[in-house]
Formats: structure tokens, sequence, C-alpha cells
């Protein structure tokens, strides 16, 4: 499963609004260590299929979204529970470090 594309336009609707918590991938074309994180970013969409919403967004694209939530370096991935940031992971982490952030957002 891809992960979706949002952008200000939709951001509201995805992620905001969502049942299931979400996973907000901010990253640019240009970032080398977004490169990095990308094919984990599609792991993690595809192993929680049905229990997270994973989307990523291009801030080059869409400055809106990201300057609201104070992102300042990328990759900058945030967890979204109930409209609300919950977690924010910054830089390249292990794949572990994900599962388990997504892990105790999904338990809480």
């Amino acid at each position: 499963m891809e992960p979706l594309t949002l952008t200000d336009a939709t951001f509201e609707k995805e992620v905001l609004q969502s049942d299931i918590p979400v996973l907000v991938d901010f990253w640019a074309e240009w970032c080398q260590p977004c490169r990095m994180v990308g094919p984990v970013v599609a792991e993690l969409a595809s192993e929680y299929a049905g229990k997270l919403k994973v989307g990523k967004m291009d801030v080059d694209a869409n400055g809106q979204v990201p300057g609201n939530y104070g992102v300042m370096s990328i990759p900058s991935l945030i967890l979204f529970k109930g409209g609300q940031p919950v977690k924010t992971l910054v830089g390249v982490q292990p794949k572990d470090v994900f599962k388990k952030a997504i892990d105790e957002v999904i338990a809480q």
C-alpha cells in the first residue's frame, strides 16, 4: 500500500478528520535523508494498513501545513491522532524507532 500524497488542500480531510492515527512524512525531492526514509515509510504504510494512515507531504509544493506545525528540518515525521499532533520524529531513524512510536500512539 503506497502512502497518500498530501497537500495543503487535502490535509484537513485526510489527516485531521481521520478516524485512525496518521503518520505524515514531510519531505522534499532534493533531500537525500528524505529519500533514505521514503522506503521505510512505504513499508510502514503496508504493515499498518487499516490501523494507520500514512501520507507524504512535499514541503516545497505545500508551505502552509508544514509552517503550521513548525516543520523546520526534513525529513520530519509527525504522528496525528484525533486531529492533533502527538509525536514528532526528525531525521533518519531506524525502522524500529518509527514502529515503537506508532505502536505507542495506536495503543493510546
